[in-house]
């Protein structure tokens, strides 16, 4: 009955809220006591409301690596009222985080997500939408998906496969279209190669058809599933239960669920699994 009053087709399982929101959780944690590899993690309202424990595996993946790590909670990413056309709505919450994290975020220390589509804002949507642009531009050159900054730094030899298990895993990734549209998708792939024994491929998928809040829709639905088995649904439906199925879009994710019956987990928390301790 709720799903019929908000539109979701009856087909379609629902998100659940986590047990407890990681603003909880990031209270209780210690100040970084040193500048030094300092980063942002930018804990979008997806991030921190829904999946939980991806964001303290994303924090615990971080602080594991050696990096001080500064949580940012309170800030929404205007995600959801862009896409459904609220634009002048948006605009109050990108200026709203533009101040303040304009004197936040540089080179040094760069603020990482988690969401696609919610980083990636900052170097698209939000470059168009904030009234200071100059302010927008500078902000949009230090924001990162923390696959791009962590392939980074193990390219300049900060990481490397000493930090991670030997344990052999077959891994098939599926990658956000924000991501294959405004970064790439070799910086996910390059991460998951970091544990030696890991063997990760792309899956050559285009979208998988949830697409926000899109799939969720009565009037979508059958379309939304269509794009799934175009390529998605049938490749992950081969794969055997050992192989890991990685897709970093909160939307990704219960796309996968929904058509295939099979969990697929964000890269950092396949990273923050084969850490070594």
């Amino acid at each position: 009955m709720i799903k019929w009053y908000l539109g979701i087709d009856s087909r379609r399982s629902i998100p659940l809220l986590a047990s407890q929101p990681f603003h909880v959780y990031a209270g209780k944690l210690p100040t970084p006591d040193s500048p030094a590899k300092k980063v942002w993690l930018f804990v979008d309202e997806f991030s921190n409301y829904l999946e939980a424990t991806i964001a303290r595996d994303g924090y615990e993946l971080l602080t594991g690596l050696g990096y001080n790590v500064e949580i940012i909670t309170h800030l929404d990413s205007a995600r959801a009222l862009i896409s459904k056309g609220f634009l002048e709505e948006a605009r109050v919450e990108v200026d709203k985080n533009i101040s303040y994290l304009k004197d936040k975020i540089r080179i040094d220390s760069p603020l990482l997500g988690i969401e696609p589509s919610a980083i990636l804002g900052f170097r698209d949507e939000y470059l168009r939408l904030a009234s200071n642009k100059d302010a927008a531009v500078e902000l949009s050159k230090h924001c990162l998906l923390m696959e791009e900054f962590l392939s980074e730094e193990a390219n300049k030899g900060n990481i490397d496969s000493s930090n991670f298990t030997t344990e052999e895993k077959q891994v098939k990734i599926h990658v956000h279209c924000h991501q294959k549209s405004l970064s790439n998708q070799k910086v996910t792939f390059d991460l998951l190669n970091l544990p030696k024994n890991y063997k990760p491929t792309l899956i050559t998928s285009g979208c998988c058809g949830m697409a926000g809040s899109f799939g969720y829709e009565r009037e979508h639905y059958e379309v939304s599933m269509k794009i799934g088995e175009t390529k998605l649904f049938p490749v992950i439906r081969k794969l055997d239960s050992a192989t890991l199925i990685v897709a970093n879009g909160t939307s990704c994710r219960h796309q996968i669920k929904d058509g295939t019956q099979r969990k697929a987990l964000h890269p950092v928390t396949v990273l923050r699994n084969a850490l070594l301790h």
